[in-house]
């Protein structure tokens, strides 16, 4: 019913749920002498994002929302997210799993083309039932 806004700071945010972090995932800032990014989106060497530990390099790890209601003409969901891809490469993908289905249906996906920079992107999800992603 409204926007909500996460950046990490605190805890995962309302819509991730902390059973939902699997491993491989930290919550880390610029100054935690991991490598880059030494900032957030905006430049912040002190603020929090969420990071694929560097023991991952060569596997994948999911982070997955908490069930949101079905959508509609008055109620629409749209996630806008910054994303940074090191120099190593990788693919981000974003998924919509159904609470009716198995299978989790790509709905956008990045490679590692865009290296070294924070980049944004908004989607829109429509979906007459239940679901997560």
């Amino acid at each position: 019913s409204s926007c909500e806004k996460c950046d990490f700071e605190t805890d995962l945010c309302k819509a991730l749920n902390e059973l939902n972090l699997q491993p491989g995932w930290i919550r880390r800032n610029g100054r935690s002498n991991m490598g880059p990014p030494y900032s957030d989106h905006h430049g912040n060497e002190s603020a929090c994002f969420l990071s694929l530990s560097s023991e991952m390099q060569f596997s994948s790890a999911t982070l997955r929302t908490n069930v949101f209601l079905p959508t509609d003409e008055e109620h629409i969901c749209q996630i806008t997210f910054h994303y940074w891809i090191s120099p190593m490469g990788g693919t981000l993908m974003v998924g919509l799993q159904k609470r009716s289905e198995d299978t989790i249906t790509t709905i956008w996906q990045v490679s590692g083309d865009l290296k070294n920079q924070w980049k944004s992107n908004t989607i829109t999800i429509n979906s007459t039932e239940k679901y997560e992603v």
